[in-house]
Parts: structure tokens; C-alpha cells; sequence
């Protein structure tokens, strides 16, 4: 089940039932594209056809923001709650720490995903990473990063240029030998610990958003778009979603 906010169906996943698809995805060969959508990327979904058909095209979207969880109870399919990308792609680390499973780490600044990946196989010893590349590649380094790809076929790969470049580039990249192309944003700044996320307190409350204000008092910008993308919501779901989604 889905549920349609501003024309983007979000599944109605809790964390638990979001791990069980992930595994299977990476037990049935196929290519599959994970998005985590928030308000902001919502409301930019309206403004940019390209971006809005790569998130039509995504096997999973999750509820990575709680402004969605808030916007999805104006309506008869409501969000059971929010699953933070971040808490979800650790989970599936640490499921798939004593396999065979591979991980590949494509984003952030230079020295980024090597810090991610360090810390992340320490947290979670057995974890492997296939290799990874930062985000601020050239097109010829973009050449060689694609076959580097090819050639290890990791089972999943993180993406981390932020939105919608991200979604884009998987989009336009689901010929990859990967099982779970994985859009991420700033995941990897968290996990290398350059950025400090919000307590787990913050988090059960849903103010995760507010501990990012403190830190980054320039993403009140950004923040002000909230209130905005709750009354189109809102008047969404008084006339109805356009598609429907099962």
C-alpha cells in the first residue's frame, strides 16, 4: 500500500517491513532503486518533471520525513511512521555483516566515503566494502567509476550527491550490476562522523529536522517550505489524489 502525497506515493512501511523488502530485493537479482523522499523533496518534485519520473520510478519510497508522516493523516492512507533512510541503510548493514554482501560508497567530499566506510565496518564488523568513490567526480572520472562499478558488481550501491542529482544519476543508471541503488543525501556525512545527528530522544519526537536548524541555522531556507507543503497536502486530499496507487 502507498500513500499519495502531492503526486508521490510513499510506501506505508515501518522500519521492520522496509528490511524485509530490502532483502528480498537483494535475493531476486534484479535491479532495484531505493528513495527516501522528505516534504522538500516532494515540493520539488512539482517543479522538476525529470526528478518527479525518477521517483515514480523507484522500487521503494520511504517516509524519511515526518512532515509526510503529518501530511499523510489529512488523508485515508496514512503513514505508519517515519523511517529515517540513515536508521534503515544501518539496518541492512548490520543484516548483512556476516555475508557475502558487498557495499559500494559513491558520494560526499573527498575522503568522505572512506571515513563511512571505516566506521561503518567497525560498527559492524564483517561489513564489506567493494569500494567508492567521492561525489565531485569529473565526467572522465565518472567513466572510470561506472566500470569500476561493472566490474565489482557490489550488491548495493549508496548514492550521496544529495537531491535530485541523485535520483537522477540512479535513474539513469539502472543498467548497473547492483541489486539496491540506494539514494542518500547526506548519509554519509552522518556515518563518517563529519555531521552529528540528533539524539535518539530528538528522534522519537520527530525533531531530528529542529537538531539540523540548530547545527545549520542556514537551513532555515529550506525548513520555511514546510508549512507550504502541509497546505497543499491538505488541499490535496480534499480533492484527491490524481493517481492511485495500491
Amino acid at each position: 500500500m502507498k500513500s499519495v502525497i502531492l503526486g508521490i506515493p510513499i510506501d506505508m512501511v515501518t522500519k521492520e517491513q522496509a528490511l524485509d523488502r530490502l532483502l528480498l530485493f537483494l535475493e531476486n537479482g534484479k535491479h532495484h532503486f531505493v528513495g527516501t523522499p522528505n516534504p522538500e523533496m516532494v515540493m520539488e518534485a512539482g517543479k522538476d518533471a525529470v526528478f518527479k519520473d525518477a521517483l515514480l520510478s523507484a522500487d521503494l519510497l520511504i517516509p524519511d520525513g515526518i512532515g509526510l508522516v503529518i501530511a499523510s493523516r489529512f488523508g485515508k492512507k496514512k503513514l505508519r511512521e517515519r523511517v529515517a533512510g540513515c536508521d534503515l541503510l544501518e539496518a541492512l548493514f548490520d543484516r548483512l555483516k556476516d555475508t557475502d554482501k558487498t557495499i559500494y560508497f559513491l558520494g560526499g567530499k573527498p575522503g568522505i566515503w572512506e571515513k563511512a566506510a571505516g566506521k561503518m565496518s567497525e560498527k559492524y564488523l564483517g561489513l564489506k566494502a567493494a569500494g567508492g568513490f567521492h561525489g565531485f567526480f569529473t565526467e572522465a572520472e565518472e567513466k572510470g567509476i561506472l566500470l569500476d562499478i561493472k566490474n565489482k558488481k557490489p550488491d548495493v550501491l549508496v548514492v550521496a550527491f544529495g537531491f535530485p542529482k541523485q535520483e537522477k544519476w540512479i535513474a539513469a543508471h539502472k543498467d548497473l550490476p547492483v541489486k539496491i541503488s540506494w539514494g542518500a543525501g547526506g548519509t554519509l556525512d552522518t556515518m563518517s562522523g563529519s555531521v552529528r545527528r540528533a539524539s535518539p530522544r530528538w528522534r522519537r519526537m520527530g525533531l531530528e529536522w529542529l537538531h539540523r536548524l540548530i547545527l545549520e541555522p542556514r537551513r532555515i531556507k529550506r525548513m520555511i517550505k514546510l508549512p507550504a507543503f502541509l497546505v497543499l497536502a491538505f488541499i490535496e486530499q480534499i480533492k484527491g489524489p490524481k493517481k492511485n496507487f495500491t
